[in-house]
């Protein structure tokens, strides 16, 4: 019994990943591209049919996320480049963004008080309450920079979160 169930989440996982969909851009790290990116997230998004509200959290998320990358990761990088990709498929939306900065542990961010007054500090914050997984990897296999993975289960992208 346990082999036909096995088979089955294979199965499942086959058709998951047959039917996913990858956009990606790829862009200097430069705070001017901002807008370029947020553009990019907020296209894929309408294009493929998103709920609105759902397209304005990642919106909002991959914004935060690039300022990060340039303002923190890049800092004292040389000129760099950011890879941002969309990733689609029947159960979830995922944003994945990999520099080329120093290993960042996003655990270690702490969770701050929303309502304490604060300049900055709010990106990290922003991204985990708009989505339901946030992680920061490093890229591995001899690169260097992070892997930053921001993931929102379409069952429950219909509730976004508010923050705050």
């Amino acid at each position: 019994m346990s082999e036909w169930m096995d088979r089955g989440k294979i199965a499942d996982q086959e058709k998951i990943m047959a039917e996913q969909t990858i956009y990606s851009l790829d862009v200097p790290s430069d705070i001017a591209i901002l807008s370029t990116a947020r553009a990019f997230v907020e296209s894929v998004g309408v294009c493929n049919g998103l709920n609105p509200r759902l397209v304005r959290s990642l919106v909002l998320a991959a914004g935060e996320a690039v300022t990060n990358i340039v303002r923190h990761a890049h800092r004292d990088v040389g000129p760099a480049r950011i890879q941002i990709f969309f990733e689609l498929d029947p159960e979830r939306v995922a944003l994945c963004f990999l520099d080329e900065g120093k290993p960042f542990d996003i655990e270690a961010v702490p969770h701050y008080d929303p309502g304490e007054l604060r300049i900055g500090g709010r990106g990290v914050y922003l991204m985990r309450a708009l989505m339901d997984d946030v992680r920061c990897e490093p890229r591995g296999a001899g690169l260097s920079g992070n892997c930053l993975r921001l993931v929102k289960q379409r069952e429950d992208a219909e509730q976004i979160r508010v923050c705050g």
